[in-house]
């Protein structure tokens, strides 16, 4: 068995299948290890939002990052179907931030000016504007934002694709292989220690998602990353009901093909327990009620939940280990792990190959924040 390569990736969700697809695209010999099955966390559980002006409130790196991250999409579906035959399914039909408060329609109205500076499409539609457009949508329903570039994909296709991509590059992937601490030497990794046995490496990528603080800790670094569960549920109209995204604080309503709807997501923190629950669920029902309220005529699909991976300053970890040479980590992407996939790979690839990234500034993603 092969035990040595350019490039180890712990985790295989959807942020290291990107990594590991970046790595191989540039001719590097990279190993997947995943502890259960590829995309078996949040990524299987997330709703595919590409919610790269809805989900920032102001400018900054993070906004920056994300919608560069959004505006790779269209040239990778066509990629990864070339690669894998799998379709993402990108979706691009806008989407609506909207207001049920006005404390709400004041905050969303003063996104507006930042983000046309950066140059983004945005603009205010009154409650009549809007349900001219989403007629389904409740009188509740104050206004909203229109955001036409925000769109969706399917998320766990997009993790396979990635995963499968990667695969046919030469990337090796070892699901059920649980990585227990790194092999740390004179100062850098050299490899890792598995249930299945050592692998050497001189790279070691973290993406572990909500677990990367136990691995972590072993090398001095207590990350801030903790796990928030995100319950789900879908149900089906005989015909589809909403055209856009609806977005709103503590509910989205995202419309898949077939007349399917995703509706999330619970937000529990510090919690690695993926039961769903009957509280979560009605607590959620009753907010898609209020946004939609012909959702009680339709069939009910299932429900799941996602474990996601958040930091103390809502900013995901994309940096090398600040003591240890070679140790990666990429995690802490939160409800946005989809959105920044693939900037996420070329960023860890260019770090992995000391390539300056100039596009965005990444000091405030490193593992350990400025002062």
């Amino acid at each position: 068995m092969v035990n040595h390569y350019d490039v180890i990736v712990v985790g295989g969700g959807v942020i290291g299948s990107s990594v590991a697809y970046s790595l191989a695209k540039r001719g590097l010999k990279v190993v997947i290890l995943e502890k259960e099955r590829l995309a078996s966390q949040a990524s299987q559980a997330a709703a595919g939002m590409l919610a790269a002006q809805a989900e920032m409130t102001e400018a900054g790196p993070l906004f920056e990052l994300s919608r560069k991250s959004r505006n790779m999409f269209p040239k990778l579906a066509d990629e990864l179907k070339d690669q894998s035959g799998i379709d993402i399914a990108l979706t691009n039909k806008g989407m609506f931030k909207i207001a049920v408060t006005e404390e709400q329609v004041n905050e969303y109205k003063q996104m507006i000016s930042f983000q046309r500076k950066a140059g983004e499409q945005v603009e205010w539609f009154t409650r009549d504007e809007l349900r001219e457009k989403e007629p389904a949508l409740s009188k509740a329903v104050l206004g909203g934002l229109y955001l036409p570039n925000d769109g969706h994909v399917l998320a766990p296709e997009l993790s396979l694709a990635f995963a499968k991509s990667a695969a046919k590059l030469g990337v090796m992937i070892q699901e059920y292989t649980e990585v227990f601490s790194f092999i740390l030497e004179n100062g850098r990794v050299k490899g890792v220690k598995t249930d299945q046995g050592a692998l050497q490496s001189e790279n070691v990528i973290v993406t572990t998602g909500a677990w990367s603080h136990r691995l972590l800790r072993e090398t001095g670094i207590e990350s801030s990353d903790y796990p928030v569960k995100g319950e789900c549920f879908s149900v089906v109209f005989q015909k589809p009901i909403l055209e856009s995204t609806i977005f709103s604080h503590g509910c989205y309503l995202v419309p898949k093909k077939g007349g399917r709807l995703i509706v999330g997501a619970t937000m529990k923190e510090n919690t690695f327990d993926r039961k769903v629950t009957v509280d979560g669920i009605s607590t959620l029902l009753g907010k898609a009620k209020r946004l939609l309220p012909d959702i009680v005529h339709a069939e009910w699909e299932k429900t799941w939940a996602g474990i996601r991976p958040q930091t103390a300053d809502s900013v995901p970890y994309l940096s090398e280990h600040p003591e240890w040479q070679g140790l990666f980590i990429a995690t802490g992407h939160y409800r946005n792990g989809i959105l920044l996939s693939p900037i996420t790979g070329e960023i860890i690839a260019d770090l992995v190959e000391k390539k300056p990234y100039d596009d965005v500034d990444l000091t405030p993603f490193r593992i350990q924040r400025p002062v």
